[in-house]
């Protein structure tokens, strides 16, 4: 995990922010002189990456890390269950997840000290603490920039929008910005906002529109040559594939699953939005990050626990199984994320209030070993009690999975 890309790796870029966008503005006239590749690169485990992320601070205790033997005010009311590895435990309400454990591993000493909503985010999404002075990429832009397109789709996919701004580009071109859908795979009419032609322009008219297009750049191009002209040109171009490719529009589309499939899954948010996930890894999308759920639970945390997991539970089982038998977990990596934890002690309201200083992570596929827990927090689930992972050693195994290299900082 010693790998992560430096500050001085970045800072050879300009300083641009940017915001979840559409397809529209995902190919931007602008091209910033971010462009150019300024990391090493090698072969990978991982050639994709699905980024499970649950805002608001999903309890490590009632997830991923129960403590059964602890007293009942730090292990909670809610009870653990085996899973098929020997030694480890989880939530009740992780049934089905439990029948996967071994195919991933679950961190249980992730530890970063911030414990406000924003900056434990921040840590998350990019791999460094906040800076005042620099907005840092999140994982995903940085991935789009040292990669370069396939298959005609966006390389960085929010599902179904950009969570916050931590996850855009940072100080990154904003070429390397998420495209977000705009829309909801589990809401019935579903449809991805600039995907499809508008309204009264057939493909026949939209062809007839690119050619005059193709015309005016020949003209420019005749009489003046500059990197600018070629970007715009090259925005258009991936526009226009994108828009007019079949099999690009096809991996949006969740009607091409089969029921099973789909009941597999669960139709509701969750199961929607990690079966998308998954049609647009296997196209060929390289980072997708998807959000599920509210966890930030001050109060009731056995009941709203018990709404929230189950569906998550089975959304994702399904997801390690479909990938797995689908030969694509080996080259998937699957990471499951919140900005921090919960506190040890369960309070006054039956819940549990935000907590940094250990939490867990679960990372799966993608070269990552299987059916393994790395580190531990100690018997109250307060504080790590060996190797604790911090937030550039998260984002670096991500990176390092991908074969993207860069010096330690």
């Amino acid at each position: 995990m010693s790998w992560f890309p430096s500050r001085r790796d970045f800072m050879h870029v300009g300083f641009l922010g940017g915001l979840g966008i559409t397809l529209g503005d995902f190919f931007r006239l602008k091209k910033a002189e971010a462009d150019r590749k300024n990391f090493e690169s090698k072969e990978g485990t991982a050639k994709q990456v699905i980024f499970i992320y649950l805002p608001g601070g999903a309890s490590h205790q009632e997830m991923w890390d129960p403590k059964p033997n602890a007293p009942i005010e730090y292990r909670g009311p809610m009870s653990s269950i085996k899973t098929n590895v020997a030694g480890v435990r989880l939530n009740e309400t992780l049934k089905k997840t439990a029948q996967v454990m071994d195919k991933i591993t679950i961190c249980r000493s992730m530890t970063h000290g911030e414990a406000a909503h924003e900056r434990g985010t921040h840590n998350m999404f990019t791999g460094y603490r906040p800076n005042p002075a620099l907005k840092f990429p999140s994982m995903g832009s940085v991935v789009t920039h040292e990669f370069g397109p396939r298959n005609h789709l966006p390389q960085y996919v929010c599902i179904p929008n950009q969570p916050n701004e931590f996850a855009g580009t940072g100080y990154l071109s904003s070429t390397f910005a998420p495209f977000s859908l705009g829309a909801d795979p589990a809401r019935k009419g579903y449809r991805v906002r600039d995907l499809t032609l508008p309204r009264g322009v057939d493909s026949v008219r939209f062809s007839r529109r690119r050619g005059l297009l193709d015309t005016v750049n020949e003209h420019f191009a005749s009489t003046e040559k500059s990197d600018a002209l070629d970007s715009v040109d090259s925005f258009y171009q991936r526009a226009y594939a994108m828009v007019s490719s079949q099999k690009a529009r096809e991996a949006f589309d969740l009607e091409k699953e089969s029921s099973k499939t789909r009941d597999a899954y669960g139709r509701n948010i969750a199961g929607s939005r990690m079966l998308l996930a998954r049609r647009l890894v296997e196209a060929g999308v390289r980072f997708t990050t998807m959000t599920y759920g509210s966890w930030d639970m001050h109060d009731k945390v056995q009941d709203r626990i018990t709404k929230s997991a189950p569906a998550f539970d089975q959304a994702f089982a399904a997801l390690i199984t479909d990938l797995d038998q689908r030969g694509m977990l080996e080259s998937t990596l699957v990471c499951v994320a919140s900005e921090f934890g919960r506190t040890p002690k369960i309070n006054k309201t039956s819940g549990r209030d935000h907590w940094a200083k250990v939490f867990s992570v679960v990372l799966a596929g993608g070269g990552v070993k299987q059916g393994f827990v790395y580190g531990s927090s100690n018997a109250t689930a307060s504080e790590p009690e060996n190797n604790p992972l911090s937030v550039p050693s998260w984002a670096s195994t991500i990176y390092h999975c991908l074969g993207i290299v860069g010096e330690k900082e």
